[in-house]
This record gives structure tokens, sequence and C-alpha cells, in this order.
């Protein structure tokens, strides 16, 4: 590369900082890429709970997107939490056009109840997240619970049970070119810590160490907006996926240095870039 890639975050806004934009914000930055980001909701929430969501007005989201195009070159797009049908809509029409849908890589984490059971995404929803953003996906970055819903069906609950859920769900990546399931396993009991990549063909097993921490608010957006971050730097999807679970499992194994609130706390989103705390 001849310069630092750039990377956008469509995403919610958490004002704890342990999801939504201000994490993929982090995490884009710690895996080397300079990140924008667009907000799609807004919502009051802690480490503790869910307290009210407001959407963004879908015209304002389109208009944010249509003028961040118009003048910086994006690399890869990750979009994290939309809220409603009329946003995912309208972030879709906008990628449609020129420049966005000349962009290479775009990951999509279908975000849709928060860590405390707060739902996310209006049910009504599904079907336009579905129709409109999941097939030009590059990577779809799903957990289980959102799997089962992607699919009208239970969570998986074993690993047989993922491997099926995975082939289902790239049936549903119906597009020409290269495009990828990442299920993450995070939601199983068992150790280790087991994530299914697949893109019709190769189903890869990406395994690592589960840490055991409270703090693992965000999780899946640090996970996903890593993963848009390092596309661009990677030779292939499965080299960047594997990055991006490593950067995870360090942010893991960091996390209780951190105090922020009394819930499920973030991770730690720089654990490479700041030295350990002394107790």
């Amino acid at each position: 590369m001849s310069h630092i890639v750039n990377v956008l975050s469509i995403a919610g806004f958490d004002p704890s900082g342990g999801a939504g934009v201000l994490a993929d914000v982090k995490a884009i930055s710690a895996n080397g890429a300079y990140a924008c980001a667009v907000v799609a909701a807004l919502t009051a929430q802690n480490t503790i709970t869910v307290t009210a969501i407001q959407p963004v007005a879908p015209s304002f989201v389109g208009e944010q997107i249509d003028t961040l195009l118009a003048d910086i070159a994006i690399a890869a797009i990750k979009i994290g939490m939309i809220g409603t049908s009329a946003a995912i809509e309208t972030v879709a029409e906008a990628l449609n056009k020129p420049p966005g849908r000349d962009v290479a890589h775009l990951v999509l984490d279908p975000v849709m109840i928060a860590k405390g059971g707060t739902r996310l995404l209006d049910k009504n929803a599904l079907a336009a997240l579905r129709e409109a953003l999941l097939p030009r996906a590059t990577v779809l970055t799903p957990n289980l619970p959102e799997a089962g819903e992607l699919l009208n069906a239970r969570a998986p609950e074993t690993l047989k049970e993922m491997r099926r859920a995975a082939e289902r769900l790239r049936e549903t990546m119906t597009h020409a070119g290269s495009r990828w399931v990442l299920l993450k396993g995070g939601h199983l009991p068992a150790a280790p810590a087991i994530d299914l990549l697949f893109d019709g063909d190769r189903m890869i097993e990406l395994e690592a160490p589960r840490i055991t921490t409270r703090n693992t608010h965000g999780t899946g957006c640090t996970l996903s907006a890593a993963l848009a971050a390092l596309l661009p730097q990677s030779p292939d999807v499965p080299s960047a996926a594997r990055r991006a679970k490593a950067y995870l499992t360090a942010a893991l194994r960091r996390a209780d240095e951190l105090a922020v609130g009394r819930g499920h706390g973030p991770v730690f989103h720089f654990p490479n870039q700041f030295p350990a705390v002394s107790n």
C-alpha cells in the first residue's frame, strides 16, 4: 500500500463507547486504517442496559453517506446497527450508486439484539436487511442468535449445527463474486472459541482460547470493524479473518484492565498500542 486505507463504519451510537461507531473507530484505528463513521441510530445505554433508541432520519443517513463518499476514497465499509427498514433501504440505495458501489469490501454485521436483551432492529426490518444489504456483503458476520433470526430458525447450539447454518446463510448471498459467512460461535459454552468461515466451498475453523471476562460488550462490533480494516490490507478473506480474530482475542485478554461501568464492560480496543496496567 502507498497510503493508509480509509474505512467507513455505518452503525449506531453507543455513548458508553463499548459498541457501535465509537467501538468501530477504535478497532479500525487499532488495525492500521483511518476510520470514518456515519451514525444511523442513537441509543441511550450504559454497560447495564439500553433505555432508549432514537433512529436517525433515513434522509440524513443517506446525506451523510453521499457527502462522505463524494470526497473520501473508502476501501471498505462495515455496516452495523441500522435499526429500521427505511434506513436500511436508504443505505442500500446510497451504496448502489457510484462511488459507493465501487467499494471493494463490505462487512455486514446484522446487529439485532443488545447484550441485555433490548431489540436493536425492528422485526419488520429483517426482510429489508435480507433483501437490500445481505446480497451485496463481502462478509456476513452474525452471531448464533442472529443466524437463527436470519434463517427463521432457532439459534445453532452445536458446532455441527453451526456448520449447517453457515451453509444455509451462504446460500442467501446470491450475487457473483467472493462472498463469505463468518459465523461467530461465542455463544457456545465450549472451549476453545470457534468461529466458522465459509465461502460455499471452504469451511474454515477459526479457533482461539476462550477468555474468561465479564467485559464482552461490543465484541461483535469490534470483530467486524477489525475485519473491515484488515480486508484491504490482507491477501484474502481468510487471512483478514484470522488477524481480526487474533486482535479480538488480545482485546478480550486485556479487557479486565478497564473499569468502565458496573455491567458488561467493553473490550480493550488497543491491546497492542498501550502498555499493560501495573497492579
